[in-house]
């Protein structure tokens, strides 16, 4: 059997319709040519952002993370746990695809960590259990699963989606792709680097080429093709002409690896 595939939505794909329509679109022809289990995760900052600037908070980030103080997990839930995650279940919907919505400690996909308590309800996560996600491709069902992660404590936490979609593709022994707004990990001068191995990627995250949120992507991708030993892609969902060679390993956007 192939590899479950697992996908990483990132950006603000979330507010663009063409851009939903043609990835869900896309994930449809896939489905009906190839028998293969597909995750998708996701963030949601964008509709997080909205909601702060509705309610009149700041967003406050450090080193790529977003700061989620007490008063604020519960927004950041109903943003991804909420909007988020529904609206992409509405667009699978729509295009036939027998989902389910979860979160990542749903039947515990991963295991959640609080990181700190400077960084309020912000977690890490490590691989868990494959059960749950096997019986739903077991039955067909396609996982949309949002970065909201529980700890032993009960505590709700937000958790960096790269990093959730790396340990949930550990987690089933994956492939795994970041699809974001960029094409790929790109150099000073804007320019796609088409392959990267961990030597050139920490040099250009120490001078700081590769910084702030696509360091921590760029992490996230180091860690999987390390542990998984398998390649790790990092494109665009803009691209939908492209997303199925992608999808069948062909080379588009970066190629990560250990």
């Amino acid at each position: 059997m192939i590899n479950p595939l697992v996908i990483k939505l990132g950006g603000n794909i979330l507010e663009k319709e063409i851009a939903l329509n043609g990835l869900f679109k896309t994930l449809s022809n896939y489905l009906k040519i190839y028998n293969r289990a597909i995750i998708i995760v996701h963030g949601g900052g964008c509709i997080i952002d909205n909601l702060m600037n509705k309610l009149s908070l700041t967003t406050t980030k450090k080193n790529g993370l977003r700061i989620t103080n007490t008063d604020q997990i519960d927004i950041v839930i109903a943003a991804l746990a909420g909007i988020a995650n529904k609206k992409l279940l509405s667009w699978a919907k729509k295009f036939k695809i027998n989902s389910i919505g979860l979160c990542l400690s749903d039947g515990n996909i991963v295991d959640a960590i609080q990181i700190n308590k400077e960084l309020g309800h912000v977690g890490c996560v490590i691989p868990g259990k494959q059960l749950l996600l096997r019986i739903l491709f077991d039955n067909g069902y396609m996982p949309i699963i949002s970065s909201i992660g529980i700890d032993d404590h009960g505590c709700l936490l937000n958790v960096n989606a790269d990093e959730a979609a790396t340990a949930i593709a550990l987690t089933v022994e994956g492939n795994l792709i970041l699809l974001s707004d960029v094409n790929g990990i790109l150099d000073k001068k804007g320019n796609l680097i088409k392959v990267l191995n961990t030597n050139e990627a920490e040099k250009l995250i120490a001078n700081n080429t590769i910084s702030n949120g696509m360091a921590i992507k760029t992490r996230a991708a180091l860690k999987a093709a390390r542990n998984l030993n398998y390649p790790v892609y990092i494109a665009s969902w803009q691209q939908t002409d492209q997303l199925i060679d992608l999808f069948n390993g062909s080379l588009v956007g970066t190629k990560v690896f250990a």
